[in-house]
């Protein structure tokens, strides 16, 4: 069951869910909350290397830090990491999942293209897979609304929730990360 708004309100007051800074109640949607896009971004360099071997990574991205008034110009058939402004905290009950804005997506613009889901236990900022499938270059601006969250309650909590697996390679992270699939075992 995907929560609606007045559910989604109360576990915030009630602090079992956290978004911060959520500083705009009407980020809040019917069944969704919206949030911005961060600072921080990660593009790839070109490379002499003929591959990128998941097993041995080697520094593939290159980090951008922008100024919140400033744009950050995505162009066509480019491939971005970014970060969500907003830091959350999911409970063990529950479950997210990050899904574009469609206003974006007619400019060509993805959010997220894969891993959208987001575990029970997750705590931290979400690092965003952003493309221009368009034609033209696209503008995107720190702190523009640039995904939404949705949120599905669990029958029970989660034994094993994402905060304490000792797999998580994503939990707490707070800065935009390149993939960690080699720590895979």
């Amino acid at each position: 069951m995907i929560l609606p708004d007045h559910e989604i309100r109360k576990l915030l007051k009630e602090g079992k869910l956290v978004i911060e800074p959520l500083e705009d109640i009407e980020k809040i949607q019917g069944a969704c909350v919206d949030l911005r896009l961060g600072t921080e971004f990660r593009i790839f360099r070109h490379t002499e290397e003929a591959v990128i071997d998941s097993k041995n990574p080697k520094e593939y991205t290159e980090f951008i830090e922008m100024k919140e008034e400033k744009p950050f110009i995505i162009h066509p058939r480019e491939f971005v990491l970014g970060i969500t402004k907003e830091k959350i905290k999911i409970p063990a009950d529950m479950a997210a999942y990050v899904d574009g804005r469609s206003s974006l997506g007619r400019l060509g613009v993805t959010a997220h293209i894969t891993s959208g889901w987001v575990d029970p236990g997750f705590e931290g900022r979400l690092v965003l897979e952003i493309s221009n499938l368009g034609k033209m270059p696209v503008t995107l601006y720190p702190g523009m609304k640039i995904c939404k969250l949705l949120f599905f309650r669990l029958n029970s909590p989660s034994e094993i929730p994402y905060n304490i697996r000792k797999d998580a390679k994503y939990h707490g992270q707070d800065s935009v990360s390149q993939s960690r699939i080699h720590e895979d075992k």
